[in-house]
């Protein structure tokens, strides 16, 4: 009977981590057609967030969605086979709050820049802060939560690596967040961070629970 359990639990986080793969990957493919068939939105003065704007906006809402779920089920995992150290649960934790903040994002789509503000695009750049604060400490705490735990340290290396990347990355998108200045490129560059960083823990959580590891507190 202990042994089923665990098994279905095993497969339980197996799904999990595919599902959460599959939704980064659907993020990625939404955002490169939106790129191939949005041509006028420059990704030197067009975040991302733009595409949510005229035609096509719908790919870029279920872009959002997407990303959304993707960081839900990839917490739900974390918090049922991964880290159960404080530092653990709390980079899980703050992927649900990334969970809540993209959801926001994609009901309330951005103003452009050459538009007036509105309630909505006000809405949106709040959720766009909590959004990036929020997975930039989830990483910060996964990072560091991996160094210490034997059975996911073989990731340390990377893991820290990324979490310094990402914070690289932030500074470079704070520093041009101004008109004339390339914050679309250093907008584009976060996010494939951020999103190779996801894709690589919803591929190690699948690994640890094939493996059959049990993990225990740092």
């Amino acid at each position: 009977m202990a042994a089923s359990k665990h098994d279905l639990q095993r497969d339980q986080s197996r799904v999990l981590s595919t599902a959460a793969v599959g939704f980064f990957l659907y993020f990625i493919a939404a955002l490169l057609l939106l790129h191939a068939i949005r041509p006028d939105y420059t990704i030197v003065d067009h975040m991302i967030s733009d595409y949510a704007v005229g035609q096509f906006g719908w790919i870029m809402t279920t872009a959002f969605v997407s990303l959304a779920l993707g960081c839900l089920t990839l917490a739900i995992g974390l918090f049922r086979d991964g880290l159960k150290s404080w530092l653990g649960r709390a980079g899980a934790a703050l992927l649900v709050v990334a969970f809540a903040g993209l959801i926001v994002s994609a009901l309330y789509p951005t103003d452009l820049e050459t538009l007036p503000s509105t309630r909505t695009g006000n809405i949106h750049t709040i959720s766009f802060l909590v959004n990036i604060v929020s997975i930039l400490l989830s990483t910060i705490c996964l990072a560091l939560s991996y160094a210490r735990n034997p059975d996911w340290r073989r990731h340390r290396a990377v893991a820290l690596a990324f979490s310094g990347l990402l914070i690289v990355a932030f500074v470079a998108q704070y520093l041009t967040l101004h008109k004339g200045a390339p914050y679309g490129i250093t907008n584009r560059l976060f996010v494939a961070v951020l999103i190779t960083w996801l894709i690589l823990n919803g591929f190690w959580l699948r690994s640890s629970a094939s493996k059959g590891h049990a993990f225990g507190a740092d």
